[in-house]
């Protein structure tokens, strides 16, 4: 079995490689490494099944060719920088949207059957339910972020009632583990190494959100795909993420914990009257999984452990 996996270098891409080569698959990972790293694959590597092809998915070039009798494809590669989605979003759109439909493009130009696309929590917007079920609506996101991924989400669903690609759109919380490179908990750290009496933090501290272990999330959707795959349905949307939270205080007494360091001092940066960390921000996120889970999957790690975990990665290795 053949499986291509866009952004297969970066984070959560190599843990998906890892998974697909356990399961036996030929794996082509396509990757412009603008994020994502090649030693991330150094695992993946030494199976000798593993071929990284270094191109741009904005760019509809020779890179389609790998999707020849692919079995499945996982699309993955993405801006994920909420923040600069305000900021830059021509960026967020050529690197999301654009990127997703020449993902589609290729997967209708070699007849590929299946596709899992990596989308977001932050569709949702400020979600008036918590936790927030995949029927929510309506589906206001508050950043071109999260309208970009649900842009993609509609690009899919068209393309799976058109061309008969079963399509698995996967909604993912916080995601945390090892090989991480951003997000809350790195930056935390890297704050403290410089200046470990103050951490600067940004919002108020009291937003809330959920947070799952990348371990969690591969066995969750592998779950997922199994069913999809077993179902007569042409497509499922499905949220992966815990059945907890917590909140950027809480983290920032975690890091500071793990780290060994007494007396510092939180300076609190909102971005907005709410107590946000920038425009744009989820202050609240928390996902109803009941779907995922009567399918026979639960997370191992509560969002306090998936974080503990990171932190104790992170300091082990950098």
């Amino acid at each position: 079995m053949k499986a291509v996996v866009t952004g297969g270098a970066g984070f959560i891409g190599s843990h998906v490689v890892e998974g697909l080569l356990k399961k036996g698959f030929e794996v082509v990972v396509i990757d412009n490494l603008s994020s994502g790293n090649p030693d991330n694959l150094k695992n993946a590597y030494v199976s000798g099944r593993i071929k990284l092809v270094v191109d741009d998915l904005k760019v509809y070039g020779s890179w389609i060719n790998e999707f020849r009798d692919a079995n499945v494809v996982y699309h993955l590669a993405a801006n994920p920088e909420v923040k600069t989605s305000i900021t830059n979003p021509r960026k967020h759109f050529e690197e999301n949207v654009l990127a997703t439909f020449n993902v589609l493009e290729a997967c209708r130009e070699y007849k590929v059957k299946n596709l899992v696309f990596a989308s977001t929590s932050t569709v949702y917007g400020d979600a008036k339910t918590i936790p927030t079920p995949e029927d929510y609506s309506p589906l206001e996101p508050i950043s071109i972020y999260g309208a970009s991924k649900l842009a993609s989400e509609n690009l899919i669903l068209s393309y799976s009632l058109i061309y008969g690609i079963k399509s698995l759109i996967l909604r993912f919380a916080n995601i945390v583990g090892p090989r991480q490179t951003h997000g809350v908990v790195v930056d935390f750290i890297n704050k403290l190494r410089l200046n470990p009496s103050t951490l600067e933090i940004l919002g108020d501290g009291t937003q809330k959100k959920s947070y799952l272990h990348v371990q969690d999330l591969i066995e969750g959707i592998n779950v997922a795909e199994r069913y999809l795959r077993e179902s007569n349905l042409r497509y499922l949307v499905i949220n992966v993420g815990n059945e907890d939270w917590i909140t950027v205080k809480e983290i920032a007494d975690l890091v500071v914990s793990e780290m060994n360091l007494s007396n510092v001092t939180y300076v609190f940066k909102p971005a907005t009257e709410d107590g946000r960390g920038w425009v744009g921000d989820v202050k609240f996120m928390l996902l109803d999984i009941s779907k995922l889970k009567s399918l026979g999957w639960r997370p191992k790690y509560t969002s306090k452990e998936a974080i503990r975990s990171t932190i104790r990665w992170f300091l082990s290795s950098r």
